[in-house]
């Protein structure tokens, strides 16, 4: 072997080492026989060094997997005999190797069993077995071969080949596999294991830990009486009391517990086990316990409960009433067990039971009548839960890490158990919930903060647990007054929204906010919660995270409460003024709330404007005290921004103007059908807004942020003002339109569609002075050369032919043909063009049904006997042949769902010539086109009769098979 290129298998080589010997493993990994001398070397240890005989099994791995077949039968003799002499050989060695070595070698021995064992070498395990004996290294490297042969077989979590087809090839095989291990060999496999068990279990923990794990493994497809009888469960009980090896032996006593079995036996398997374990002392819960070994336990008595629950459900719909009665009663004696790992102060352990505490529910949500004991288990459930929620002193909740997030994923599924409880007994929770809450709130004082948030979070949590209570529970009538509502008032009269704690404090706003019907049925309280809002407690909080949140709470409070809040209309504007600064980008000044912050708040102060009961004329001045600021600062910033030579200091500067832009865009959310910007008498100052961002666009800076922002506002203006935007769009175009890239048109063209769509005639003089510059901008940027593997260029261009297209689609279908009729013979010509070729040679299905449908418009519009002059010609001459060509192009892809759809336009194409030009079309079809293609007579006489029939679908599908036929 190449001793130079073995020395970069050293981790700590040198790049140069590292790099030969990479070359080195791919270079014999093609070799015909390089697998040899590293089957050699292994057989007789020539290499001390790890790296050397790992890298060795690696290239005998590669071998295996892949040119196993090209191997004479003595070859792979060699390899089989190469593994059994390295095993000997390791019972020899004074130390063992190394773990990464005997992995990498019983994954080896895995990929020939795969192989050979329904071969060439039935005797596998027998041969093992014979060399290893009871030798503790032999064992070892015997039971990682095993665990290596589930992976490679068994494990489902393993995915071994992607392709469908080798999938079932090998599940197949890996079928057949254990078929015959259970018929040849499973029986000595399991007492091997006993054996290994019975020898090393108080000698040699490793081994004994590996051995119930193989046993773990393998239990789920063998026969289970080899397993689940007295001699193995009765050791495996013994190991439950040993320390080192209890986990193991709790995990796999919970793979035998898991195994598919019948129900009336899996009942008397768990109730067997149940009895030793309860006999033994582990029934009682120790809070002091090692929490690994009860993390495991607790998952093996939620294996059990869940087993037992499946096996109930199927006595049940098999009608076998006796043996569910048995096998209930077995679930019940479960049950205080559960409960004391359900309660526990570790989440792990906890979180392990929880699926069979919530299956245990959906029982009990099946039975007509509840025992008293199953109602003391329902309210034993609720409390664990209540007292579970409760945050720990260490949560950090203004930096919160892996902890944290673990927390809130097992806060999540406790809610589970919480709506699961309200279907079993709405009375009990809601009454359980009633009295946490009462007694908690009655001393908020003195209570710490982890027992005054869980007992809002359970008032908030009601809403979904028991989903009436939106409605029905606050019904205004004061002798139905419902648990809901009285919580709901002793929340908001407590004083707990002054409570110092972040938790709270969120808790609080997120609760009124979901019950703020309440509020509609006992309006005396709102002035009370929009002062917590306004002040310390929420928007000028000292924590950041609840100033965010309370921002957007405040808009929805605001936006669902605003017919009870003309009397605070003003006060809340001017309470809210300073929140509403442009955050100046000098100084390093922080503001208290983030821009995107500030979007809730300028939304609020609109929605308070718009629907106050104020007349127009006050509602105007509001609006204009509140965006007249805006405006006066983007004056000042676009100045600034001008003359500014530091980019840094440029970014900053375009975005500030771009948040005074979206922050006056906000506002303008507010409006409604019922409630417009002119009704408002809000006209003027949008249009002021208009008049001092469309500068913006002829800024040298920064265009693309500025463009983006202005653009926006646009959209909305256009929505808003109706036909009072209208002069503002020559000019906004003419800059948008200057220095232009793909993605500015694209973003552009929508616009442009918008107007188009939404005032049609109106603009038709504008759309006609602007079609051909929109144009010449358009085809600069398409014929523009990019680098032949830009992938992001090339998209660029295809998003903009596609909005282009969809540009002339607008107008055409606005019925504004005439702006493109205007355009001068030439210009036409080169548009119509532009939409043959889109229809033809791009292979972009969008854009081909795109160009087809503006075809069959531009047909039905100017290809009757009165139409466009030339029109006629231009429709034989191209229409028709792209009809043709585009579906027989190799890339017109007919198994493909979007190219169905351009090809169901082309068809709406050649139908609408043929209604247009009538017996014409036919007779051109017949007697010049078709036949030009060396269409057979009888395929044109088909094809004609198809065009002719009166129903459209007749011809699509017709089209669909005929390109079918015609393509190669």
């Amino acid at each position: 072997m190449d001793e130079q290129a073995l020395l970069g298998l050293n981790p700590n080589a040198n790049a140069d080492f590292r790099e030969r010997a990479l070359a080195y493993f791919e270079q014999l990994k093609v070799s015909q026989d390089a697998w040899q001398v590293c089957a050699e070397a292994l057989a007789q240890r020539i290499y001390s060094d790890d790296h050397v005989k790992f890298f060795c099994f690696q290239v005998l791995e590669h071998q295996i997997k892949f040119k196993y077949a090209e191997l004479t039968a003595l070859q792979q003799q060699l390899i089989r005999e190469t593994l059994i002499t390295w095993i000997q050989a390791q019972m020899l060695n004074s130390q063992p190797e190394k773990t990464f070595i005997r992995n990498k070698a019983a994954q080896v021995f895995a990929l020939v069993f795969v192989t050979e064992y329904l071969t060439k070498w039935p005797k596998f395990f027998f041969d093992i077995l014979s060399v290893v004996g009871l030798n503790p290294r032999g064992v070892d490297l015997y039971l990682r071969i095993l665990m290596a042969i589930d992976a490679e077989v068994v494990d489902r979590d393993i995915i071994h080949t992607p392709e469908l087809q080798l999938d079932l090839q090998e599940a197949r095989r890996n079928t057949l596999l254990k078929d015959t291990m259970r018929e040849q060999c499973i029986p000595n496999l399991v007492e091997s294991w006993y054996q290994i068990l019975q020898t090393y279990q108080h000698t040699n923990s490793e081994l004994t830990c590996q051995c119930l794990e193989v046993i773990g493994a393998y239990v789920s497809w063998i026969d289970l009486t080899l397993i689940a009888n007295d001699r193995f469960i009765n050791m495996l009980l013994g190991h439950m009391s040993v320390e080192v090896l209890r986990e193991e032996a709790c995990d796999c006593l919970y793979e035998i517990v898991n195994k598919g079995m019948d129900p009336v036996d899996k009942t008397k398997l768990v109730e067997s086990l149940c009895q030793v374990l309860q006999s033994a002392g582990f029934f009682s819960v120790n809070q002091e316990e090692d929490v690994d070994f009860l993390a495991r336990f607790s998952k093996l008595v939620n294996g059990m409960g869940q087993s037992l629950i499946v096996s109930w459900t199927k006595l049940v719909k098999s009608g076998d009433m006796k043996s569910a009665q048995d096998t209930l009663q077995s679930i019940e004696s479960k049950v205080p067990l559960m409960l004391q790992l359900l309660i526990h102060e570790d989440d792990d352990i906890s979180s392990n039971i929880i699926g069979f505490c919530y299956e245990y529910l959906h029982i009990l949500k099946q039975l007509v009548l509840l025992s008293d004991q199953q109602k003391t288990n329902v309210e034993a459930i609720m409390l664990a839960v209540m007292k579970k929620l409760t945050y720990d002193e260490e949560y950090n909740f203004e930096n919160e890490g892996e902890d944290e997030a673990m927390f809130v994923e097992y806060r999540k599924q406790l809610k589970l158990l919480l709506d699961r409880l309200a279907q079993v007994s709405p009375e009990l929770l809601l009454a359980s919930i009633r009295r946490v809450f009462n007694g908690t709130l009655q001393n908020w004082q003195s209570s710490p903060f982890m027992e005054i948030e869980v007992a809002i979070r359970l008032l908030y949590m009601l809403g979904e647990a028991i989903p009436a209570s939106h409605g029905a529970h606050f019904c205004g009538d004061v002798a139905k007054a419902s648990a809901l509502q009285d919580m709901m008032r002793t929340l908001v009269t407590s004083g707990v929204s002054a409570y110092n704690h972040t938790s709270v404090t969120l808790e609080f706003f997120e609760t009124v906010v979901r019950y703020e019907k309440f509020f509609t049925v006992e309006p005396i309280h709102i002035p009370n919660v929009l002062m917590a809002f306004l002040d310390h407690r929420g928007l000028r909080n000292s924590s950041p995270k609840v100033r965010s949140r309370t921002a957007y709470l405040f808009s929805r409070f605001v936006k669902s409460l605003h017919k009870h809040m003309n009397a605070f209309v003003e006060d809340i504007l001017s309470r809210i003024q300073d929140l509403l600064e442009l955050s100046p980008p000098e100084n390093g000044f922080q503001t208290l709330l983030s821009s995107d912050d500030q979007l809730f708040i300028y939304e609020t102060a609109g929605v308070l404007i718009v629907n106050s009961d104020y007349p127009a004329e006050r509602k105007s001045i509001l609006m204009r005290n509140l965006l007249n600021p805006l405006m006066e600062k983007f004056k000042i910033l676009l100045q600034k921004l001008v003359v500014e030579q530091d980019e840094e200091r440029q970014t900053v500067l375009a975005d500030c103007l771009n948040h005074a832009v979206g922050f006056a865009s906000r506002t303008s959310k507010a409006f409604s059908n019922k409630q417009t910007v002119k009704q408002c008498g809000c006209s003027g100052v949008y249009l002021d807004c208009l008049q001092n961002f469309l500068p913006a666009l002829s800024c040298p800076v920064q265009k693309e942020t500025l463009r983006g922002g202005v653009r926006t506002f646009l959209h909305r203006m256009i929505i808003c003002l109706e036909e009072e935007v209208l002069p503002f769009i020559p000019t906004a175009s003419e800059h948008m339109l200057k220095d232009c890239e793909a993605k500015d048109l694209q973003e552009f063209i929508p616009l442009i569609n918008q107007i188009t769509a939404k005032f049609k005639a109106q603009v038709s003089p504008f759309l006609q002075q602007v079609f051909m510059p929109l144009l010449h901008a358009i085809f600069e940027v398409l014929v523009r050369p990019s680098e032949e593997n830009d992938q992001s260029a090339a998209l660029d261009k295809q998003m903009l032919r596609r909005s282009y297209f969809a540009f002339l689609q607008t107008v055409t279908g606005s019925g504004m043909s005439e702006v493109i009729a205007n355009q001068g013979a030439e210009n036409v010509e080169r548009v119509l063009f532009t939409i043959i070729q889109g229809a033809v040679e791009y292979p972009d299905p969008i854009a081909q049904k795109t160009c087809f449908i503006i075809l069959s418009k531009l047909v039905e519009l100017w290809g009757g006997k009165d139409g466009l002059v030339g029109f006629a010609d231009f429709v034989y001459k191209h229409i028709v042949p792209a009809c043709f060509l585009a579906p027989l192009k190799p890339t017109f892809d007919l198994a493909d769902a979007q190219t169905i759809l351009a090809l169901s336009e082309c068809a709406v194409t050649m139908k609408t010539i043929y209604l247009k030009r009538g017996p014409e079309c036919i007779q051109y079809l017949q007697q010049e086109y078709l036949p030009s293609l060396q269409v057979a007579p009888e395929i044109i006489q088909e094809f004609c009769q198809a065009l002719q029939q009166p129903d459209a679908k007749v011809f699509k599908n017709y089209l669909k098979v005929f390109f079918q036929r015609a393509k190669p």
